[in-house]
């Protein structure tokens, strides 16, 4: 808990600072040779601060109004020499507040039972296995701007290699200690514009676990949201999103995990943010857990996900 603290208040700080900075720099300037950068990213799921470092004198290119298929490519065929280094620190707000009602606040998460398979406090809070994490990608990245806009934080794409570690899983809402490794190989863009938000991401990779009674996994994930300001609130395709992750025994290969997760999302165009509701469902194995960790050792588990959101 000190450590997650400790990166709270490293967020706070770096967050602010950053916001006191005139980020409204034309395109140009935007573009400049800076070897070394700071951007973040706040959400109530997933929050980080990354170091951007450059491993060769060329700029972080801008891809503009680029398709998502040229972006896509052009980074393909550019990742296989890495230009550009990560170092993230992302902390999990929800998930771990899921954690501290049930550990310090029993009775209020009791209230939230509705059936013996349904607990609202776990619901909203489902879906992610850690509390924080720490990682380093190497591969190359793109910014996103357009001519006379201002460069928003966290307006890039990226693709390359992840390598990310902990030292604490979170189960049924409980923290479990457990010093794990996940080396992965990613697409992931998030694309910022007065218009319309986009965010994609596509990765796949290998998670090992210290701890003998959770099971090693290999993993495919795809996940792609979009904001629409221009297109109308009740519009289906514009504004939702979608994130399908699945995970296999890195052993026998058999699939110990679904997690699918679908949103629609309420544009508010002056402000400039957006409502969204997530709904979806995790299944898992009663394999992936054992022993002191089967919550269920007779069958397999059912997860409703809930997930309220604002979106900035």
């Amino acid at each position: 808990m000190l450590r997650l603290i400790i990166i709270l208040v490293f967020l706070q700080f770096t967050a602010a600072s950053l916001f006191a900075q005139d980020i409204e720099a034309p395109k140009k300037e935007a573009t400049e040779n800076k070897r070394v950068s700071f951007e973040y990213e706040l959400d109530a799921y997933y929050s980080n601060i990354g170091l951007y470092v450059a491993l060769t004198d060329t700029p972080i290119p801008d891809a503009g109004e680029k398709a998502e298929i040229e972006i896509y490519r052009d980074l393909l065929f550019s990742s296989y020499i890495p230009r550009f280094l990560v170092l993230e620190a992302a902390v999990f707000p929800m998930p771990e507040l899921g954690v501290m009602i049930k550990k310090d606040s029993p009775d209020v998460y009791k209230s939230g039972e509705i059936t013996n398979d349904l607990n609202l406090v776990k619901a909203i809070t489902a879906g992610f296995d850690e509390p924080y994490s720490l990682s380093l990608f190497l591969g190359n990245v793109v910014s996103f701007s357009r001519p006379g806009e201002k460069h928003k934080q966290g307006n890039f794409g990226y693709m390359g290699y992840l390598v990310s570690t902990g030292n604490y899983n979170i189960h049924d809402n409980v923290l479990i200690r457990d010093d794990w490794y996940e080396l992965e190989w990613k697409i992931k863009g998030d694309r910022k514009f007065p218009t319309h938000d986009l965010h994609w991401s596509f990765r796949a990779g290998v998670k090992m676990h210290n701890n003998p009674n959770i099971k090693d996994v290999l993993y495919v994930s795809l996940r792609r949201s979009r904001l629409d300001f221009e297109a109308s609130p009740y519009s289906i395709i514009d504004n939702s999103g979608f994130e399908y992750i699945y995970d296999m025994d890195s052993k026998t290969l058999k699939p110990v995990r679904h997690s699918f997760i679908v949103d629609k999302k309420w544009p508010l165009k002056e402000e400039q943010i957006g409502f969204s509701m997530a709904l979806g469902f995790i299944w898992e194995a009663k394999e992936r857990y054992s022993g002191p960790l089967a919550t269920r050792a007779d069958k397999d588990n059912f997860q409703i996900v809930i997930r309220p959101n604002i979106q900035f």
